[in-house]
């Protein structure tokens, strides 16, 4: 049971993409209260304290101010984990949630060792009554298993006093968003069973989110809430790329589809926006989690749905690398094509499950010459993405008589000399006012630009000779 002393000291454990800027935007709300986000990734700790505030770990528009504002005063990134805990009133579990990659379960269910490993810290090093919450997405029912181990050290001590509480907080970010999603939230959800706690941090949100806004419901439901919404985020992006797929083929216009049905006030105009495929840290492994859950609790129909939505996924970035493939004369030997935008959305600097990765690497063994450019994405990361080093020349397995590389051009125009196409990936603002008359004249002919957001006005490559095509676009160019 929750005791009456007030909050004063936070822990968040886990500086990534949910940890820092949560953790950030509390600090910038709640002056009073002191707040230490915790990491053992020591170089990871070492980028959030960075002077220079333009080597965050994470990218984020708005983070690097609100950093400057707090960090040092009431916000603060340490290695120094035990200690923390123990001197912390509430405690946010935000550490990587990801898939089994063997076992049971292996492809579906949630790899839960990371919060098992934070569960067994805070029960060992917290002091008095702590509030543990859970911020990561997981699996309906995990806070009974954390809740198991937390009770499972008290007693061990006559004069220890330990006591937990155990809640759940899921995020709903959007990265590229993440920060103003987090000082103007739609809802913000708090699950649990103890009414105090509950309480306690709804107070902490009451001092920026107005009370309508805040959600009480019980452990479950707030845990399947995180999983369901992402579920249905990622169908309406399934739902509105295979639409695209079929404007293609029919003559449709996949962007007056779009505005037509989300004219509709009972579906809305959000998630309308066809692309290469929905990639991100949740999407896929909320959803393999939910068809794995729907097996477990056997119902095979409810797993079979959802994990249409995964396959149909896959099928679009596969379609899209077939069809670039094709456009070229069917061969890709030789052939030298620039990528535009990594991310798997712009505005972040993440590449988690980004589409870029899986057509680049269909290109790869196509035997294309990639040239990739991205304003956030460091060739380190493309490099841990793509399994192959930067300007290392790739034999293809099955046949010697070709060889496929790939390098990161941080000058776009440069970058577009001489390539045969160009593919964009990623929807940042950048390659929406390129100079195509210009790039016309750098390519080597024929010329093809590929655009799988539908960025590009076809209008500004009027008195080019470049060929085009747009996700979605079957009408007659």
């Amino acid at each position: 049971m929750m005791t009456n002393k007030s909050i004063k000291n936070i822990c968040c454990i886990g500086a990534g993409y949910v940890g820092g800027p949560t953790m950030a935007v509390f600090a910038d709300k709640c002056p009073d209260m002191n707040i230490t986000v915790v990491d053992k990734d020591k170089e990871r700790i070492k980028k959030w304290n960075d002077q220079d505030t333009g080597n965050l770990p994470v990218f984020e528009p708005g983070l690097e101010e609100i950093i400057k504002k707090v960090r040092d005063k009431n916000l603060h990134f340490s290695n120094e984990i035990e200690k923390t805990i123990e001197n912390s009133d509430i405690i946010f579990l935000c550490v990587n949630t990801p898939v089994k990659d063997k076992g049971f379960g292996a492809g579906q269910a949630s790899d839960l060792k990371f919060i098992e490993s934070c569960a067994r810290q805070v029960a060992k090093h917290s002091k008095n009554h702590t509030i543990v919450i859970e911020k990561s997405t997981l699996p309906v029912r995990t806070a009974a298993t954390i809740r198991t181990i937390l009770n499972s050290s008290q007693g061990d001590n006559i004069s220890d006093s330990k006591t937990f509480s155990v809640l759940s907080n899921p995020e709903f970010l959007a990265e590229g968003t993440a920060i103003n999603d987090l000082k103007n939230p739609d809802r913000v959800l708090i699950g649990g069973e103890d009414q105090e706690s509950i309480e306690a941090l709804a107070k902490i949100y009451q001092n920026w989110v107005p009370e309508e806004k805040i959600i009480r419901t019980n452990l479950w439901s707030s845990e399947l809430s995180k999983l369901t919404a992402n579920a249905f985020l990622a169908q309406r992006i399934t739902s509105i790329n295979s639409i695209a797929a079929f404007c293609e083929n029919s003559g449709g216009d996949i962007e007056e589809v779009a505005n037509a049905i989300g004219s509709d006030k009972r579906i809305g105009s959000k998630f309308l926006n066809a692309g290469p495929g929905f990639g991100g840290s949740c999407f896929k492994k909320d959803i393999s989690n939910l068809v794995y859950l729907s097996e477990y609790f056997g119902l095979p129909e409810v797993a079979e749905y959802w994990n249409s939505i995964i396959k149909l996924n896959n099928w679009q970035k596969l379609r899209i690398s077939k069809l670039i493939v094709q456009k070229l004369f069917g061969t890709l030997r030789g052939k030298s094509i620039a990528i535009l935008g990594f991310a798997f959305k712009a505005n972040t600097n993440d590449t988690r499950e980004s589409p870029a990765i899986d057509i680049c690497k269909n290109l790869l063994v196509e035997g294309a010459n990639l040239i990739i450019h991205d304003p956030k994405v460091s060739e380190e990361q493309m490099t841990k993405n793509l399994g192959m080093k930067a300007n290392y020349i790739c034999n293809n397995q099955d046949s010697n008589d070709y060889e496929s590389t790939w390098s990161k051009n941080e000058n776009i125009y440069s970058s577009l000399s001489g390539v045969d196409a160009v593919v964009i990936l990623t929807e940042w603002d950048i390659y929406k006012n390129l100079d195509w008359k210009k790039i016309s004249k750098l390519m080597r002919k024929p010329a093809w630009i590929f655009d799988t957001r539908g960025l590009l006005d076809i209008t500004k490559l009027n008195n080019t000779d470049l060929n085009f095509w747009k996700i979605g676009d079957g009408l007659e160019k």
